[in-house]
């Protein structure tokens, strides 16, 4: 099979694609739960049944949109043309979601749900299309994890603009303290940014790997996903490590505001101290998996989150800025470790699948990566939510030290635990490099419309000093 490299622009094309996709992904991680509890005006209690009855469209969406994209194509592609014809509408659902109408409370909150619901669906829109595209640029395990290192440098930085621009651009002293009007200025213009980044995804990158469409009933598809083993554990995976993510990263604000007593300089400060660490960690990722098994890298990252996040709850207490400023960025470094390896392995799993099983699920595999990661979204933002309302949180007021304790609790153990769950889980994983070079000409030889060999269905369960090795 031949293998195809990219070009330097090409990669910063497929990277601007998920820089676009993350003004809603760190919106949603970083700042939604504030914005919405301490901006918009909601109950934490409404809020967390908005973010978990949301999640069960997805349930229909995702797989949906993984069908749509493995049944059609067109002059531009297979996956390319939706940033194309759904950039602005995208970018359009973004900025109705930061606004807030002047309605009484009910009303408000049918707008929070409709808004929300908007958003979500054009989220599933663009981004089932964005993340299968990878495995049509390259076939590459290499290029496609090089590809996937500028693709999460990039969704980093779209994560500092958020957290740096939409605080401070939203201070009461440059709206005449209305908030509401100055989120929904900074937000627009994350919309703005949005739309232009995934044009110029649309016109760098070209799909060269000829995707072979899944015309098997969804039931069947189903099935055979859930016998691939490895692509079950990403998706828990990939469920797990959102919660924990997104429990972290939706209360960072309210620890850096009431916690630590930080003013919206601070809450910056804070939030975007841990962006620039993820930041680093990209660039760290890569290098580090050059001459290091990347599927080591993700477990022991995993594990040692979990105990960073215990080392933050003990040793900081309310006030100690700095110490939480050091402790938060090597804790949001080491985080985010895993985050190249995680993204690369998936076209690799789907690989597997198709070699274990003797036929292809791609569409519906992404698709159920994406919902996994919008269902740990939802679940996060209902754990936040209620942990909320149950310290006696309220907002914008000086907090009870019951209030405080839940704070710290939400930020440090809870996701602690969940990122510990996935360095344990991810001891089962065992598509290395090494193992996908084996299993890549039984891969190469099912395209090309070649039966594949006997021989391939031993290789797609590793003998077990194999595995061990990779534990």
């Amino acid at each position: 099979m031949k293998s195809y490299k990219l070009s330097t622009l090409e990669k910063v094309g497929f990277g601007a694609g998920d820089m676009a996709v993350n003004v809603v992904i760190s919106s949603m991680m970083l700042i939604i739960t504030f914005f919405y509890t301490d901006i918009f005006g909601l109950k934490p209690t409404d809020l967390a049944i908005l973010f978990l009855a949301v999640r069960f469209i997805d349930a229909f969406t995702d797989p949906l949109m993984g069908m749509i994209t493995d049944k059609y194509t067109t002059r531009w592609g297979r996956y390319r043309p939706y940033f194309l014809f759904l950039s602005v509408p995208f970018g359009i659902s973004v900025f109705l979601t930061f606004s807030t109408p002047d309605f009484d409370y009910n009303q408000k909150l049918v707008w929070a749900y409709a808004t929300y619901i908007f958003v979500t669906i054009m989220f599933t829109s663009v981004t089932i299309p964005y993340i299968s595209l990878i495995g049509v640029l390259t076939n590459d395990p290499k290029e496609r994890l090089s590809a996937n290192g500028y693709r999460l440098f990039f969704a980093k930085i779209a994560a500092f603009l958020v957290t740096t621009i939409v605080p401070i651009l939203a201070k009461h002293e440059y709206w005449q303290g209305n908030q509401q009007l100055g989120y929904q200025a900074a937000m627009g213009l994350m919309a703005i940014m949005g739309v232009g980044l995934f044009l110029f995804c649309f016109f760098t990158t070209k799909e060269r790997i000829v995707h072979v469409a899944d015309t098997k009933p969804f039931l069947k598809q189903l099935k055979l996903l859930v016998k691939n083993d490895q692509w079950l554990i990403l998706c828990s995976s990939c469920l797990l490590i959102t919660i924990g993510y997104v429990v972290r990263g939706s209360i960072a604000i309210y620890y850096a505001k009431y916690y630590l007593g930080g003013d919206e300089k601070f809450q910056s400060l804070f939030l975007s101290s841990g962006v620039a660490a993820a930041i680093l960690a990209m660039v760290a990722s890569t290098w580090i998996t050059k001459s290091y098994c990347k599927i080591k890298l993700f477990k022991y990252s995993q594990m040692w989150v979990g105990a960073l996040s215990l080392l933050m709850f003990f040793a900081v207490q309310p006030g100690d800025m700095m110490l939480a400023l050091v402790i938060y960025f090597v804790l949001s470094f080491v985080v985010d470790l895993h985050a190249p390896v995680f993204w690369s392995t998936i076209a690799e799993a789907v690989d597997y699948g198709e070699v274990k099983n003797k036929e292809r699920v791609s569409g519906l595999a992404y698709g159920g990566i994406s919902f996994c990661q919008k269902a740990g979204m939802g679940v996060a933002g209902a754990i936040v939510g209620w942990l909320l309302a149950y310290f006696d949180y309220v907002p914008n007021q000086e907090q009870s030290e019951q209030a405080l304790f839940g704070i710290a609790l939400i930020l440090c153990i809870i996701p602690g635990a969940f990122h510990f769950l996935v360095g344990v889980l991810m001891k089962k994983y065992f598509i290395t490099d090494d193992y996908y070079q084996q299993i890549e000409p039984q891969v190469a030889s099912s395209h090309q419309g070649v039966p594949v060999e006997q021989e391939a269905a031993e290789m797609a369960e590793p003998p077990v000093t194999q595995v061990a090795r990779h534990d």
